[in-house]
């Protein structure tokens, strides 16, 4: 049976004006608990069936979460007095973590109370705690985080995983990326056969090291039985296209991708806003040209697409940028709602055990 088919069983039990808890570390953004309170705002006023445990220093959020008339009756504040900051090393965190807003969060997915948590804290430190606490899945070697791409398929993204959870990658450790992509592409993008690639030099056979070349035997055997279609190895000019749908590499060259794509969306905003303040005739093509250049902007804005999720693990984790803003979080918080409420978790675990039986396609788990 395909993602869609299987049951959801770890539905989070329903609350107070929602029937869908998403758990958020409200202390760990460089914008402070403000932003992330008002991006809770802001996903409640669009969506009902969202509630809310929120932890950090409760007296700074009752008051913030006072302030807002959408969260009413919808926020569980559970206090947490210490911080993980941008500056704190995983190592260290893992150590002297319990007591934070961040542990705290990851926690109350571990016990099922919520079925996913957001955060703006530091990368390293989040999935260091969420592997302490979730735990692996079973047959993953590396977790991975996966990010959604703006691109010019009918869905708007791509995906393209791993972006920095591990900065190495052996031939199985992809499969199991391309296998994860493709339920994330089912799950959270809806789509029945998602398309994948391995991202490479050149899409030529001979091209590229050792270990993506095995790697794209061991994808190309598991397409059928994992319900997706291989496309071959794609470029670096392929992540925005309507070629692919999920493109699979190593967290280094992922995470660089990443980068690079925010820097230049930034830049071609940039630019553009100065061309049209160059003149008085170019500031009055831009009057002109105003609505297709907030449609531009919409689609190219990185906080539409702000979280990554964390993939491989007993729990979803959605990491938000540290910089997002009201809208950022909001962004990050729909991603973890869409995922917890289509009962991800459960199609995930299941497309991963897929990985350990791929040389023998013909089991009973592989065909789950």
């Amino acid at each position: 049976m395909t993602d869609l088919d299987v049951t959801q069983t770890a539905t989070p039990a329903p609350g107070p004006g929602g029937s869908v808890v998403i758990s958020v570390d409200a202390m760990g953004g460089d914008r402070g608990p403000a932003a992330v309170v008002a991006g809770m705002a802001e996903s409640a006023d669009k969506n009902p069936d969202i509630r809310f445990i929120v932890h950090g220093d409760e007296a700074q959020l009752r008051r913030l979460v006072a302030r807002r008339k959408s969260l009413a009756g919808r926020c569980d504040i559970r206090h947490a007095e210490g911080v993980v900051t941008m500056d704190d090393k995983p190592s260290q965190i893992v150590r002297k973590g319990d007591g934070t807003s961040m542990w705290s969060a990851i926690e109350s997915v571990k016990t099922g109370e919520a079925g996913a948590a957001v955060s703006c804290g530091n990368t390293g430190a989040l999935m260091a705690l969420s592997m302490l606490r979730l735990r692996k899945l079973p047959g993953v070697n590396r977790p991975a985080i996966a990010c959604l791409w703006p691109s010019l398929n009918p869905q708007g993204f791509n995906i393209m995983l791993d972006v920095g959870a591990d900065i190495r990658a052996d031939a199985h450790d992809l499969l199991q990326y391309a296998l994860m992509g493709a339920s994330y592409a089912r799950n959270g993008l809806g789509l029945s056969e998602p398309r994948v690639g391995l991202l490479n030099v050149g899409t030529e056979e001979h091209k590229g090291r050792a270990e993506l070349k095995q790697a794209q035997d061991m994808i190309v055997a598991a397409a059928e039985t994992g319900k997706f279609r291989y496309v071959g190895f794609v470029e670096g000019g392929d992540l925005p296209s309507a070629r692919v749908d999920v493109i699979v590499t190593d967290g280094f060259t992922g995470n660089i991708a990443l980068k690079t794509g925010e820097g230049t969306a930034k830049l071609v905003g940039t630019l553009l806003k100065d061309a049209f303040a160059n003149s008085i005739m170019s500031k009055f093509a831009a009057v002109l040209a105003m609505t297709s250049l907030k449609r531009l902007q919409k689609r190219i804005d990185p906080r539409r697409v702000n979280g990554g999720i964390f993939l491989g693990l007993n729990g979803t984790v959605v990491k938000s940028h540290g910089s997002a803003d009201a809208m950022g979080v909001s962004a990050a918080i729909k991603l973890a709602f869409t995922l917890a409420q289509s009962g991800f978790q459960d199609r995930l675990a299941a497309r991963v055990a897929q990985a350990a039986v791929t040389a023998a396609p013909g089991t009973e788990a592989a065909s789950q």
